[in-house]
């Protein structure tokens, strides 16, 4: 095994931004420039190390979260380069929830997007430290300034503070300002490989003096230390700056802002500095904290190699020639390939075949893992992304990955039989590498069901089926998920009772029923009953029983979501009480119960931005009224008028085109799910009409 990387040398990042900000080409100009490739690979060109997929290659994005190491002055980084599409948001999810620090990047035209908050507030949920690099500033209509007052204002980081200024605009942007330092860096070769630090020009130097002592404040906002020195009017070096910056930034009280023009070549190596001075090591955190499945307490994870193994399994891919690979991030202790492991999650024990350090679709056959180590596992059969894999001797749980619930789906059967046990195969295959790809089998209609977070996310996943699977395969129109939930709070009861001769079945519960506040939070089940009216060894079965109804509602065949169930009575037999008949009578008075609490349809809500000309904003409003659009605000960024926008999703069919014609293909639009909202009625009826015309009126 190779000599073991210090834990203070090691940085797990991850790249995230919105569409098209430019985070595979700035993590492809990381890699060249660290020597782990030795041609700058393009996105544009199909060439990109990192959109190694053919689906990227041929749509110019990414889609799966792509993991790489380098190295960087004597610090092993390791990168995860994520989608900026928001149907794909999943990577993100994940991603972050393994990674000690993030590099958020920003088009220096198009600034704070939609998706660029939505990730910057995945990294909030994780408390992941981050680094904001504004890229693009070669781009006619960049404005530096302007980005980092979004920042501000959209994001709310209000300490967040240069630490960098560009030097020329557009098209003449040459190279990059440090404040820190006071030194001009310009770029001396296309490549950017050669670079020199220069004197400020002395008609700059008043600029450059107002921007370093507004980072000063802001860093003197965020950390104690330098607080002190900066009310007492004493002198801070250089070097105290950066240790500020870096306390600063572990305690996500302050965020570096770089720019750059990664497409040029500019600003990468600048960047590479500053993850590996201001982002954390895995033992610059706090440690994490899990929990013993034995006892149900609060651990606290040791950051050691000393320490019981401990690690998370938070991505699955199919590798053509290995199978099945578990990618995983390694909290504490060490693994070596051909040992065992216990996944404390589904409570068995797997061998390690083969460990292998990845390299976007490339593997290193390596010895072992350790702390602080992004690698992957061959060999384990029964783990799924959010496992907890450890020590057989010190089981430990930690919080598993959440994941968003689908918004669109479609109807998927194979041509001939011959092709569904291959589809059958696929779909289990796809399920298993992507938590938000939910598949279903329609009982009603005979259907299987794909379901997904987005019109993208469903064609990728067809396009894979159909190629890399070779399944020969029919779809059906993409429609929308809808979800049923209910108004009011309700007590139901269900019994199932059979006698035939010998044992029976008897089962009795009582339940509450009440609305959550977020009708998408799924089914949240609660055990309430105090005087043992049910064994204990039937709760599960109950809660079983009742998370088997909710796939299906009472009013159209959709998913119920948004209820709170409490138990809160029953009665059983000593001979014919059984799972079984706890399961049974559970479904049958959570289906009672959304009859009497008035069930109705939800719709998924879409949170649009539309950026279009001054001329045609009339237009594209006077059609968003006629799709129940509501607008939430409007703003001008550069030439253009930028829309924002809450819609339903059932009103976007075939928008994008709609766009083109209204706008000559001139206006552009992003969007995401944001939440889900009541149905108007009178389209509610619709959709109840058009499934009872579907599945027969007998069968609801």
């Amino acid at each position: 095994m190779k000599q073991k990387i210090p834990l203070e040398k090691i940085r797990n990042i991850g790249i995230i931004a919105h569409i098209d900000a430019g985070k595979t080409t700035t993590t492809e100009r990381m890699l060249y420039y660290t020597g782990r490739t030795y041609k700058i690979g393009e996105v544009d060109e199909g060439t990109a190390t990192m959109d190694w997929m053919i689906q990227e290659q041929e749509r110019g994005i990414t889609i799966t979260a792509a993991c790489t190491t380098c190295i960087w002055n004597g610090f092993h980084i390791n990168i995860i380069d994520t989608p900026g599409h928001v149907d794909f948001t999943v990577e993100v999810e994940r991603s972050l929830k393994v990674l000690d620090g993030a590099v958020v990047i920003f088009c220096g035209v198009g600034g704070v997007e939609p998706q660029s908050e939505t990730v910057w507030r995945q990294a909030d949920r994780y408390n992941v430290p981050r680094i904001a690099f504004i890229n693009k500033m070669d781009r006619t209509g960049s404005n530096f300034f302007q980005v980092a007052e979004q920042i501000h204002k959209k994001l709310g980081f209000t300490t967040a503070a240069a630490v960098q200024l560009p030097f020329g605009e557009e098209d003449n942007f040459q190279g990059i300002i440090d404040l820190i330092e006071k030194k001009l860096i310009l770029y001396k070769d296309d490549l950017g490989k050669e670079f020199e630090a220069q004197d400020i020009p002395s008609d700059l130097a008043g600029k450059v003096e107002k921007y370093r002592n507004i980072l000063l404040e802001k860093l003197a906002e965020a950390d104690e230390t330098l607080m002190d020195k900066f009310v007492h009017g004493q002198e801070i070096t250089s070097v105290q700056i950066k240790e500020g910056i870096r306390r600063a930034t572990i305690k996500n009280k302050f965020v570096p802002v770089l720019c750059g023009a990664a497409f040029r070549n500019k600003g990468i190596q600048l960047l590479l500095d500053a993850i590996c001075e201001y982002l954390p090591s895995p033992e610059d955190l706090p440690p994490i904290k899990g929990i013993d499945p034995q006892t149900g307490n609060f651990e606290e994870i040791t950051t050691s190699d000393e320490a019981p193994f401990c690690a998370l399994c938070f991505k699955i891919a199919t590798d053509p020639y290995v199978g099945k690979i578990n990618y995983v991030r390694v909290y504490s202790g060490r693994l070596h390939s051909g040992k065992y492991v216990y996944n404390a999650s589904r409570r068995v024990e797997e061998r390690v075949s083969k460990l292998v350090r990845m390299h976007a679709n490339r593997q290193e056959i390596i010895d072992g893992i350790s702390t602080g180590d992004i690698a992957a596992v061959a060999g384990l059969k029964e783990t799924k992304t959010g496992d907890t894999l450890c020590d057989k001797d010190n089981p430990i749980l930690i919080e598993a990955i959440r994941f968003p619930e689908p918004v669109i789906q479609q109807a998927i059967e194979s041509k001939g039989k011959q092709d569904q046990e291959k589809l059958s195969l696929a779909l289990h295959k796809l399920t298993e590498e992507d938590p938000s790809f939910r598949v279903t089998y329609n009982q009603e209609t005979g259907q299987t069901i794909i379901s997904g977070m987005g019109q993208l996310h469903l064609e990728v996943a067809i396009d894979r089926i159909l190629r890399e699977f070779n399944v020969e395969a029919e779809v059906g129109a993409a429609q929308v998920a809808y979800r049923e939930t209910i108004t009011r709070k309700v007590i139901s009861t269900g019994k199932f009772i059979q006698q035939s001769g010998g044992h029976g079945q008897y089962g009795h519960v009582v339940v509450e029923m009440e609305p959550q506040e977020i009708p998408s939070e799924g089914i949240a089940f609660e055990d309430k009953i105090k005087s043992g009216a049910i064994p204990r060894q039937f709760i599960p079965a109950v809660k079983q029983g009742i998370m088997n109804a909710a796939r299906s509602g009472v009013l159209a065949g959709y998913p119920v979501t948004g209820i709170k169930v409490n138990l809160v009575d029953g009665s059983s037999h000593d001979v014919d009480s059984s799972e079984l008949s706890f399961q049974m009578a559970a479904s049958i008075a959570f289906n009672d119960g959304l009859k009497k609490a008035r069930s109705v349809i939800l719709e998924p809500i879409m949170d649009m931005e539309i950026v279009v000309p001054e001329e045609y904003m009339g237009q594209v409003i006077g059609d968003l009224s006629s799709r129940r659009a509501k607008v939430v605000s409007l703003s001008t960024r550069a030439n253009v008028r930028t829309i924002r926008v809450y819609v339903p999703l059932a009103e976007l069919s075939n928008y994008a085109t709609i766009l083109r014609s209204l706008t000559q293909g001139r206006a552009s639009y992003t969007m995401e799910p944001s939440y889900y909202a009541e149905v108007p009625s009178h389209i509610a009826e619709k959709i109840v009409g058009n499934f009872i015309s579907l599945v027969g009126p007998n069968r609801r």
